[in-house]
């Protein structure tokens, strides 16, 4: 016992010291982190705790221009955003000039501050999640503290939500702790802290990686048979992979909760963070319910192809899909801006010139433009396919249940990405950042050694026994997350 508690404590420990250090470097850049739509988030939210349209679009733009004069600090890597080229009270003075002009043009509705036309600012009308969840910190503590703040809850939360996720699918606590540092290193991190919606709906996916996870992971719980008629031949179905199971001894903290959550804990996290991610930004939540349901989809063929069992993977994948119509169908009946209005705002900067009768061949041109650009960038600073290399090791020498998961959460990032080949995002992240999911997950891995005879998640096949066959039921005591 006292080796499982100083066992615990040395995984809060790590935690905690992970947290403080990323705590104090975002110290250095309280302000300087606003983007063009932060207002419109910060605008939104100001309306939603009792201001008036009018006030809260003052706040917001002198919080933005006050941002504006803060290059960003070598301290925080992969940040875009240039000096402003232009004094305070120029920002203040154009910004507002911007909004009288646009409410004596019609904009005399909503929630966000008239800051451009309406069609353009219906796009975060429909994002009502973030603003909402901003309300309690810039009520309490003001708009930049309280972004800030905000920022700082929801990167911290991504993070926990990546080390049990790693712990659910049987890595190590140093793995774990690895995934977690990974994460607020890279630009999830930065994105995090970012106050956009961007963030927020990072953090929900971690939730849903999670979610996922659990559902293609056997518990060790699971094993013990299906029920007293059956124990004493589950008892009898001891493998190699059992023994290494109980060599392990008993798992602490993070691990023993992911060995405690069982198929409908992941369901509802499943469930729960797409229904949330939904009124955050609908978008992604469509692209990433989606993503998950054709790669896990892909996954339970395989499976099926080498005589495995594959009803758990195409269980989530089912969910996934469900999910993702739902997704869909609510956007439609709220009338919420959908493809055609994304492809429409690239291509007439915002619905300030008139609409293109066929968006899509001008369009897939600037797909081509985007990609390729794109391609010719990661060449020259390689860090990310680096990355990703090592994450094909990790899918090609490790078997765990959260490999296709953080495969379909980077597929996800790329489909996000291809919805908004906007040159002017080339050197941002956080239209992409799910892909960074990927090597936030599989890297860690790699510090784990492979397990000999390690089994699949999925419930032991039927075997044959002398003339007969050992009831298909009967599973395999095994460590939790080890498997394909």
């Amino acid at each position: 016992m006292p080796h499982i508690r100083r066992t615990q404590h040395l995984g809060l420990a790590g935690l905690l010291v992970i947290a403080v250090a990323f705590t104090a470097l975002q110290l250095t850049a309280v302000t300087g982190r606003a983007s063009p739509d932060s207002k419109n988030y910060l605008s939104y939210a100001l309306s939603l705790s009792g201001e008036s349209r009018a006030e809260a679009g003052r706040r917001a733009i002198a919080y933005s221009c006050e941002s504006g004069q803060h290059a960003p600090l070598d301290t925080i890597p992969w940040t875009s955003r240039k000096a402003a080229g232009e004094t305070e009270a120029q920002c203040v003075r154009r910004l507002t000039d911007s909004v009288a002009y646009w409410t004596r043009n019609g904009n005399t509705s909503g929630m966000t501050a008239p800051f451009a036309n309406q069609r353009f600012m219906a796009i975060f009308e429909a994002r009502p999640g973030y603003p909402l969840f901003l309300v309690p910190f810039v009520t309490a503590f003001g708009a930049v503290w309280g972004l800030w703040l905000a920022g700082l809850l929801v990167a911290l939360a991504g993070a926990v939500c990546v080390l049990l996720t790693l712990r659910a699918a049987g890595a190590s606590r140093r793995a774990g702790l690895a995934g977690a540092a990974l994460y607020l290193a890279l630009p999830t991190g930065t994105v995090a802290m970012n106050p956009l919606s961007d963030g927020l709906s990072l953090a929900l996916g971690t939730v849903v990686v999670l979610g996922c996870t659990l559902l293609l992971r056997e518990r060790p719980s699971d094993t013990s048979g299906a029920g007293a008629g059956r124990g004493a031949e589950a008892a009898g179905t001891r493998t190699r992979a059992g023994r290494w199971a109980e060599a392990a001894g008993p798992r602490v903290g993070a691990g023993r909760w992911a060995d405690a959550a069982g198929t409908r804990t992941g369901a509802a996290l499943v469930v729960g963070g797409l229904a949330l991610m939904f009124l955050v930004r609908y978008s992604q939540a469509l692209l990433l319910a989606a993503a998950l349901a054709g790669v896990l989809a892909v996954r339970a063929a395989w499976s099926h192809r080498k005589g495995r069992r594959s009803t758990p993977v195409l269980r989530a994948a089912g969910l996934c899909a469900l999910l993702a119509a739902l997704v869909y169908a609510g956007a439609h009946l709220l009338s919420w801006p959908m493809g055609q209005d994304s492809a429409q705002d690239l291509l007439t900067h915002h619905y300030q010139r008139p609409d293109r009768p066929d968006p899509w061949p001008e369009f897939f041109a600037r797909e081509r433009v985007f990609w390729w650009a794109w391609l010719k960038r990661q060449a020259t600073y390689p860090f990310l396919p680096v990355l990703l290399a090592l994450s094909a090791l990790a899918l090609g020498k490790r078997r765990s249940a959260v490999l296709p998961v953080a495969l379909g959460a980077g597929v996800a990032g790329l489909l996000n990405q291809a919805g908004h080949p906007n040159l002017d995002q080339l050197l941002g992240h956080r239209l992409i950042v799910f892909v960074w999911l990927l090597p936030v997950l599989a890297v860690p891995l790699l510090l784990d050694r492979p397990r000999p005879g390690g089994p699949s998640p999925l419930p032991a096949q039927p075997k044959k026994v002398g003339g007969g066959q050992r009831d298909g039921t009967v599973r395999v005591v095994q460590q939790a997350g080890e498997g394909t």
